[in-house]
C-alpha cells in the first residue's frame, strides 16, 4: 500500500511538473507527515519548527530540513512511533540519507558527485600515503631524505614550489564548495519563502554554528546513546575539532601575512604567534578527531546512515593525521628526521585539500546555509499560522 501511495505521489508530481522525489526523500516526507500530526518533539531542534510551517514537503523543503538536522538522536529516543512500531519513524536516519544525497546532487562539477560515495577511509589513507611517498622519493633523489636543516623547511622544498603545489588544490576546493552551496542556497530559498537575509538572522545562525546549539539534544543534555543515556561528548569532540582546525588555519594565514606582507620568512620562533596558534590548534584537532572516531565507531546503526560511515571515517582520519604529523614535525624540528616528517605532513595535507569538496567537510557548509535559511524563515509570519517561535 505504501509503495502504491508513493507511486501515486510521483505520478501527480510529474503531471504537475514538480521535481520527482527519490526513495529517501519520499520516506522523509512520509515520516514528517506523521511528526506533523504528533508534535511531541516540536521544541527539540530547528527541524520541527520548520516542519510545522508546512503541510506538504517538496524536494527543496526536504533538502533544507535534512541539512538542518544535526543527528542528535533525541527525537528517535522520544518517539512513540519509532521501530518496531509499524509507522517505523526514524527521523535522524531518514534525514541522514537525504543529507548524503544532497552532497552528491549539489557537487560541482556535477560529474564529481560520485566521489562522495567513494571517498572512504581506505581511499583517504591511500591518497595521503601515495602523495607522501612521492615527496619522499623526490627528497631521496635529491639526497635530502635524512639530515638536520635547522628547522628550515624551505631548504627541502622552496616556498614557491609549495605555493605552486597547494594553492591550485586549495583554490579549487573553495570554488567547488562555493558553487555547490550556492546551488543549494538557490534551491532552498523558495522553500523558506524567499525572504531577504537580515543582520539578526545572520547573527543567530552564526551563534548556532559556533556554539553547535543543536548538538545539545532535545533538552540541552546532549545526544542520545543507544541505551537512551544523554551525552555531550559529540558536541565537545566537534568543538575541539572545529576550533582546532580554525586555529591551524589562522596559523597558516598569519604566516602568509608575515611572509608576503611583512617580509618575515619562516622558520619562526617557538613563541611566535603562528607557532603558538598552530601547536594549540594541532593539539585540539588531535583530541577532537580521536573523540569523533571513537564515537563514530560506537554509534548505534539506527542513529545514522551506515553507507556514509566510510566517508565520515576518511575525513576524520585525514584531520587526525594532519594534526599528528604537524605536531610530530614541530617536535622533530632540527633533527635528522625533519625531511621525512615534512614529506608525511605535506602528503596528508594535500590529500585533505584534494578531498575537501567531496567529503564530510561539506556537511558543515551545507548545514550553515540551512541554519541561515531557518533563521530567516522563523522571522516571517507563517502562512499556516503554525510553527512561529
Amino acid at each position: 500500500m505504501e509503495q502504491l501511495e508513493a507511486l501515486t505521489r510521483q505520478a501527480v508530481a510529474l503531471a504537475n511538473g514538480a521535481p520527482v522525489l527519490t526513495v529517501p526523500e519520499t520516506e522523509v516526507a512520509r515520516q514528517l507527515q506523521i511528526c506533523n500530526a504528533c508534535r511531541y518533539c516540536e521544541g527539540f531542534c530547528a527541524v520541527f519548527p520548520a516542519m510545522t510551517r508546512r503541510l506538504e514537503f517538496g524536494k527543496a523543503d526536504l533538502h533544507f530540513m535534512a541539512n538542518l538536522c544535526h543527528n542528535c538522536g533525541a527525537c528517535l529516543h522520544a518517539c512513540q512511533y519509532a521501530p518496531p512500531h509499524e509507522f517505523a519513524v526514524n527521523v535522524p536516519q531518514a534525514m541522514a540519507r537525504v543529507r548524503g544525497q544532497t552532497y552528491v546532487e549539489y557537487a560541482w562539477p556535477a560529474s564529481f558527485g560520485v566521489l562522495y560515495q567513494r571517498n572512504g577511509l581506505t581511499l583517504a589513507l591511500a591518497l595521503a600515503a601515495g602523495l607522501a611517498v612521492f615527496l619522499l622519493l623526490t627528497l631521496a633523489v635529491n639526497g635530502n631524505l635524512w639530515g638536520g636543516l635547522g628547522g628550515n623547511f624551505y631548504q627541502l622544498f622552496p616556498h614557491h614550489l609549495l605555493v605552486g603545489l597547494f594553492a591550485p588544490v586549495f583554490l579549487f576546493a573553495l570554488l567547488a564548495l562555493g558553487l555547490g552551496v550556492r546551488n543549494f542556497w538557490r534551491d532552498i530559498t523558495p522553500a523558506t519563502t524567499g525572504q531577504a537575509l537580515t543582520t539578526p538572522a545572520a547573527a543567530e545562525a552564526t551563534q548556532n554554528v559556533l556554539r553547535l546549539t543543536y548538538l545539545g539534544g532535545g533538552h540541552g543534555q546532549g545526544c542520545n546513546n543507544a541505551d537512551d543515556a544523554f551525552t555531550l561528548a559529540r558536541r565537545h569532540a566537534h568543538h575541539l575539532t572545529f576550533y582546532g582546525f580554525m586555529l591551524c588555519f589562522a596559523a597558516t594565514s598569519l604566516a602568509t601575512l608575515y611572509h608576503y606582507g611583512l617580509g618575515w620568512s619562516a622558520p619562526y620562533d617557538l613563541l611566535s604567534l603562528p607557532k603558538l596558534l598552530g601547536v594549540s590548534g594541532g593539539i585540539s584537532l588531535l583530541l577532537g578527531t580521536v573523540g569523533l572516531f571513537k564515537l563514530n565507531l560506537q554509534r548505534a546503526p539506527e542513529h545514522g546512515d551506515l553507507a556514509q560511515k566510510p566517508m565520515d571515517l576518511g575525513f576524520i582520519a585525514l584531520l587526525f593525521l594532519t594534526s599528528a604529523t604537524g605536531l610530530a614535525l614541530w617536535l622533530g624540528r632540527g633533527t635528522d628526521a625533519i625531511a621525512v616528517l615534512l614529506a608525511l605532513h605535506l602528503g596528508v595535507v594535500m590529500a585533505l585539500f584534494a578531498t575537501l569538496p567531496y567529503g564530510k567537510f561539506a556537511h558543515g557548509v551545507y548545514r550553515t546555509a540551512a541554519l541561515l535559511r531557518h533563521a530567516v524563515e522563523k522571522r516571517q509570519p507563517s502562512t499556516l499560522g503554525l510553527g512561529d517561535e
